[in-house]
């Protein structure tokens, strides 16, 4: 594809001067952290805090109800991840609502996908395609993967080779799609268990909520990290978790500019 090509530009712009846990962290190390949301269970990151990173972003599903999207933005929140699909069959249902708004008060926003192991790629991949247009991702389109332990329609947990096999097919669906390589979001276990020393070539989105990533993600390269769920938001109500960009306010406009071009049209 064209993926090489893709690739290699956001990589670029992303890579310089990265470090093993994120992309700049040395040039914005010794920024005295200022609150920017409140966090109703906030966490000690140590000097590493995420808060000397200077892009947050927040993720969002039909559970945070009504937003007043530019509130939202007027609060400082750089970018929105938007669930759009699960599964074969099921689509959120504020998600057309929410990637408009979030467009029309000028938020960057990408949807997401929660993969179920239960379902193949394809019928996946099939239903994310049919119910979410290109317009809806200035961003990259996400994947989540992750144990779904408390599902109620699908348990199921394959093989690590098995896992790799079908999220890779998965994302090159939608990368010949959208024209853009899809981010991947990960919890702790399930890196863990299935993406160590894979996917080097993919955006990283990882979510540790106690301790910095460079302890809980090894060697992982990381593009964003979600360090809480249960942030305040003015505009949301109710808990919400927010995100930081591992990079500069430089490097975030760099790449938000790369990665909005649609590379099939």
């Amino acid at each position: 594809m064209r993926r090489l090509l893709f690739c290699v530009l956001p990589l670029a712009v992303m890579l310089a001067g990265c470090t093993s846990s994120g992309y700049d962290y040395l040039e914005t190390a010794s920024v005295k952290p200022k609150t920017r949301f409140k966090d109703t269970d906030p966490q000690d990151f140590g000097t590493k805090h995420p808060e000397k990173q200077p892009i947050h972003g927040i993720d969002v599903s039909k559970w945070q109800g009504d937003i007043d999207w530019q509130t939202v933005r007027n609060s400082g929140v750089a970018f929105a991840f938007i669930k759009a699909t699960e599964g074969k069959d099921r689509i959120d249902s504020r998600f057309n609502e929410y990637w408009q708004r979030a467009r029309s008060v000028g938020i960057p926003h990408a949807p997401y996908h929660f993969y179920y192991f239960c379902s193949t790629p394809d019928e996946q991949a099939d239903w994310f395609i049919s119910n979410v247009p290109k317009d809806s991702m200035r961003l990259p389109p996400v994947l989540d993967v992750e144990w779904n332990s408390e599902s109620k329609t699908c348990r199921y947990r394959p093989d690590p080779a098995t896992v790799r096999a079908q999220l890779q097919r998965f994302m090159d669906r939608l990368e010949a799609y959208y024209g853009k390589r899809p981010i991947i979001y990960t919890s702790v276990d399930f890196h863990r268990d299935n993406l160590v020393g894979y996917f080097q070539n993919y955006h990283f989105w990882v979510r540790s909520v106690a301790k910095h990533p460079e302890v809980t993600y090894a060697d992982r390269r990381w593009a964003f990290w979600q360090y809480t769920s249960t942030g305040v938001i003015p505009g949301i109500k109710g808990p919400t978790d927010i995100n930081v960009f591992a990079g500069s306010s430089q490097n975030w406009h760099n790449w938000v500019a790369a990665v909005s071009k649609d590379t099939n049209s």
